[in-house]
């Protein structure tokens, strides 16, 4: 796949993509980087760590938080966007389901979307992926926790409906990139029983993100604050790997890459040493 001059290339090793939110309510590090030498440091500090691609969002996603207009997101996004692509040389993508903010972060330089609806909020995004040509990262959501039959084949389901959407927008085959969206729509348990059948998404035929970095999940099992699940969050990391995840997304980008180093070495047959 390529993202801006970077080529990722799947199934040979795990990708770090880094969270650098610049919102002041995020579960985890709100309020953290809304400044914006804060968040330009941060995002800088992370690819020193190793991270492969910085995910930027604007408007935090965590249940119950309350919508922005794209205006406030892109007052938050965008200036953040300019400094680092020409900062840094690694991929910046933006969590954003809006076409109007995702067109601006392209224009300004970003080389990919996360949207956290699948492209199932707005129906004029993916005409602005396709227009750019860049990767698209499209999560299962859903109000509520409620589901009338399988989760998997649910979230199934709603990523077929996704991938559908984004083909006849125009948007290429190798630029998608599928994600369960643990922590979105799900209860813990739903989110643990997504967990364990990871592998099934395989099927669909396409690179998967999985993004649980400090999640509530992670808090209910260990009964722990967000900043104390990281141990939490590697052991999701490793599942996920084996089950066949390409790319983590995560706050702590050291102990995730050395995490998944270790475990490429084993799964991939990665190791180089």
């Amino acid at each position: 796949m390529k993202c801006g001059e970077d080529t990722i290339y799947f199934g040979k090793r795990t990708y770090i993509m880094g969270i650098l939110n610049v919102t002041p309510d995020s579960f985890s590090d709100g309020g953290s980087y809304i400044d914006i030498e804060k968040a330009v440091a941060h995002g800088k500090q992370m690819v020193e760590d190793g991270a492969d691609i910085i995910d930027i969002g604007g408007e935090s996603t965590r249940p119950g938080a309350a919508e922005v207009t794209a205006e406030i997101e892109m007052s938050r996004v965008l200036p953040v966007v300019e400094r680092l692509v020409k900062e840094i040389k690694i991929p910046i993508s933006v969590d954003t389901y809006k076409a109007e903010v995702a067109e601006k972060v392209l224009d300004a330089g970003a080389h990919m979307i996360n949207d956290v609806w699948g492209l199932q909020r707005d129906p004029n995004l993916a005409a602005v992926i396709a227009k750019y040509d860049v990767p698209i990262v499209m999560m299962h959501n859903q109000i509520g926790t409620e589901y009338h039959k399988d989760i998997i084949e649910t979230i199934k389901d709603f990523l077929e409906k996704s991938i559908d959407i984004a083909l006849k927008a125009g948007i290429n085959e190798d630029k998608i990139i599928l994600d369960p969206g643990i922590g979105f729509g799900k209860n813990p348990e739903q989110n643990m029983k997504v967990m364990a059948r990871l592998s099934e998404l395989n099927t669909l035929g396409y690179p998967l993100l999985l993004g649980t970095s400090r999640k509530s999940m992670i808090g209910k099992i260990l009964d722990l604050p967000p900043e104390e699940r990281v141990e939490g969050t590697l052991a999701t990391s490793v599942m996920g790997i084996i089950q066949g995840v390409d790319v983590l997304r995560v706050h702590d980008i050291v102990e995730n890459l050395r995490t998944a180093k270790v475990t490429d070495a084993i799964v991939r047959l990665s190791y180089n040493g």
